[in-house]
């Protein structure tokens, strides 16, 4: 299993760009996919979530500005960031919970990271 992060790029504050992460290889189910994202010098900070039925989480930094979304048929989650912020700025990863057949338990995969620059 792999997921493939894409759409980072630098933008000015107040723009909006879409981060695009897409799993491939074999499995059966994604319960939860979410996006997390370190800043230079900073920890690395949980930025949304989306559950398999659709419930949505978001750091508190965030809210009313980004918005989470997973098309399932596509095994693919969304992140609409609006209203960017210098502080902001950080490689952005898509992370999720995979159960991979039947017999296996769920395990968390990694994206690659993506990096999104938002200057002032």
């Amino acid at each position: 299993v792999q997921l493939q992060a894409s759409g980072g790029g630098l933008v000015q504050a107040g723009d909006s760009l879409r981060l695009s992460c897409t799993a491939s290889g074999t499995f059966i189910t994604i319960e939860y996919v979410g996006w997390s994202r370190r800043a230079p010098g900073k920890q690395r900070e949980l930025v949304a979530a989306i559950t398999s039925g659709g419930i949505t989480n978001y750091a508190d930094s965030v809210k009313g500005r980004f918005t989470i979304s997973r098309d399932n048929a596509k095994n693919t989650v969304y992140l609409q960031m609006n209203s960017l912020k210098p502080e902001d700025t950080a490689v952005y990863y898509c992370y999720g919970a995979i159960k991979e057949n039947k017999w296996s338990s769920l395990r968390d995969y990694w994206g690659q990271g993506t990096l999104v620059t938002v200057s002032s």
